[in-house]
């Protein structure tokens, strides 16, 4: 197979992440169902941003091998992003239900995950996965100033390399 062609289907068959918002956007503010440690609570970014910075990444589907992985990546740095004022929220369109396990099991109970439900947030954000119609949200991290304005993104569909960004701009954020 030629090259040309080669680099054609490879990039068409791994999906990448872009991230819609950049750096100095204004965050969509949102209130949505959320857990943390199996216990549901509706989250409000406008009240997380009045405690310092948000981390909210997004992730396609609970309980799938990358979107696990990631969740105990910020599991384990949770306690960096609390050092630096930062909150952590995972978010996808799964349910409550399945987040509230999820919350649990992957996010180790460290950090809240937020459903949305029917998509509306993802739309808002613009983070829709591309490859797949609906509303299951692409593989994007941002860092919310405390302003309410992106100060960070990372876009990505692997896993790694999202907790070291957002870590980094966090602490930055701080200084």
């Amino acid at each position: 197979m030629s090259r040309p062609l080669t680099a054609l289907l490879t990039a068409l068959l791994i999906p990448t992440a872009q991230a819609a918002l950049s750096v100095g956007a204004a965050a969509p503010d949102f209130t949505t169902e959320a857990a943390v440690g199996g216990q549901p609570f509706k989250f409000r970014l406008a009240d997380a941003l009045k405690k310092g910075p948000v981390v909210l990444y997004f992730y396609p589907k609970a309980f799938t091998s990358g979107c696990t992985v990631e969740a105990h990546q910020f599991a384990e740095a949770t306690d960096k992003f609390a050092a630096v004022g930062a909150t952590v929220i995972g978010m996808s369109n799964d349910n409550i239900e399945t987040l509230k396990k999820f919350s649990v099991e992957a996010c180790r109970s460290k950090f809240a995950v937020a459903a949305d439900a029917g998509g509306k947030v993802i739309k808002d954000y613009d983070v829709a996965l591309k490859m797949v119609p609906g509303t299951m949200a692409d593989r994007v991290s941002y860092l919310i100033g405390k302003d309410g304005k992106v100060a960070a993104v990372h876009a990505s569909m692997n896993p790694d390399g999202h907790i070291d960004a957002m870590l980094k701009a966090a602490q930055a954020l701080k200084k």
